[in-house]
């Protein structure tokens, strides 16, 4: 997917790739770790720590949906730009054409 992205949004999605293979570590490394459900602090800590991977995790979206609009935003802009491209030729060409006729009918 990133050999589709433009040059400038390859590092929101290369940041966004990096955050979810951490986040995706430190998944494997709680689920790993046995809980003593005794030890309070250590329940509390394993909720904080799972609480801030989901909210790192919606980060994540956000900026690969972020990237997304952008891609499909810097398309649509493409396109239209090419459009106008168009015009503007087609546009040159009948000035010249008009600039033609009037010269050979001043003449």
């Amino acid at each position: 997917m990133a050999d589709h992205l433009p040059e400038t949004l390859k590092p929101f999605f290369h940041r966004a790739t990096e955050a979810q293979e951490r986040l995706a570590k430190l998944e494997a490394a709680l689920a790993s770790t046995k809980i003593d459900s005794t030890d309070t602090t250590l329940v509390e800590e394993t909720s904080e720590i799972k609480s801030k991977l989901e909210e790192a995790n919606e980060t994540v979206k956000q900026e690969q949906n972020k990237v997304e609009e952008l891609t499909i935003e810097k398309e649509k802009l493409t396109i239209e730009n090419e459009k106008q491209r168009y015009r503007i030729l087609h546009l040159v060409r009948a000035l010249k054409d008009a600039d033609e006729k009037l010269e050979r009918l001043s003449k």
